[in-house]
């Protein structure tokens, strides 16, 4: 199961999104976390001391061997330099799970504080004026196009703040959106941005309230978010000691937010997968990058025929 952790910037989505991941490791659960956001700092949300968190592979330092390693022997794709961030599997192409060894993890993932994390990679002082956010997340989306994961696998993926996500087809690729939403207008406002840009992808999206003091801030989120107002988080404690640096153990969560984060996990499980949509969202996306930019020739890298999932995954 695919989840993405956005919202307005300083709502807390890196927060809950390392919260969250906490918890399913504590469960047992397989779990994959992904920083894609413009700030890396879920690294250290997880436990990284500062060293550490720098020195992190990134993905997009790695773009050449993920490109190798996914292309596989697909006849459409003639080298892996020819593969763009919207290539969509088909025969022939590596698809990856979430639990397996593979040369990708081995180069990219490393784990911090209990949890297997990967990293776009920030967003440094030479791409100013020459760069956009996409070109770090661009292998992300390649990654998440061929990652095929089953009933009770998770991949958590911690999003830019904002609607930027919307400029490229990653929005489609997780079977629910938690929307970190303050008790403010303005993160209230980017939630209307989601749901405006989500409505004609059938995208799920469920609000998860955040930094909710009191009765007057719940009354406010549900009178602007109305049924999507999933849960809420409170007051913390054990948030506030990790914003200090001091990240204590996930069952010393407050039982209130512990609840809340298992009813993003019970939201998350109720989705069933259409694999068949799933694909088609990439080609849609690969056709229109094709046309718009790529080259029209780029098009004929889709297998019209080809559907993922993981009974047919190939390593």
């Amino acid at each position: 199961m695919k989840i993405a952790f956005v919202g307005k910037g300083g709502s807390g989505k890196t927060t809950l999104s390392s919260l969250f991941v906490r918890q399913l490791v504590a469960q047992g659960a397989p779990v994959l976390a992904i920083d894609a956001d413009i700030n890396q700092h879920l690294a250290a949300a997880l436990g990284a001391d500062e060293e550490e968190a720098v020195t992190l592979p990134t993905l997009g330092e790695h773009l050449p061997l993920i490109k190798d390693y996914l292309r596989g022997d697909n006849p459409r794709i003639a080298t892996a330099s020819a593969m763009l961030k919207t290539t969509p599997p088909g025969r022939g192409s590596r698809l990856i799970g979430v639990p397996e060894p593979n040369p990708i993890y081995t180069a990219c993932l490393r784990e911090v504080g209990g949890a297997r994390l990967m990293v776009t990679g920030p967003f440094a002082d030479e791409d100013l004026g020459v760069s956009c956010y996409h070109s770090k997340v661009g292998a992300a989306e390649m990654l998440l196009n061929h990652l095929v994961d089953g009933p009770g696998e998770y991949v958590v993926v911690d999003m830019t703040a904002g609607a930027d996500a919307f400029a490229s087809g990653l929005f489609t690729r997780f079977d629910l959106t938690a929307l970190v939403c303050e008790p403010t207008l303005r993160s209230v406002g980017v939630y209307r941005q989601y749901l405006g840009y989500a409505k004609d992808f059938g995208i799920r999206i469920a609000v998860v309230g955040n930094k909710v003091c009191d009765e007057d801030d719940l009354a406010f989120l549900r009178e602007q978010v109305g049924d999507d107002l999933l849960c809420w988080i409170g007051r913390s404690g054990h948030v506030r000691a990790a914003e200090r640096g001091e990240i204590r153990p996930i069952h010393d969560l407050e039982p209130q937010n512990l609840d809340a984060l298992n009813t993003v996990r019970a939201e998350l499980d109720f989705v069933v997968r259409d694999w068949n949509e799933y694909q088609r969202q990439a080609v849609e996306f690969h056709l229109r990058n094709a046309n718009a930019w790529a080259g029209a020739e780029y098009a004929d890298q889709v297998d019209p025929d080809f559907v993922p999932g993981p009974e047919i995954r190939i390593g």
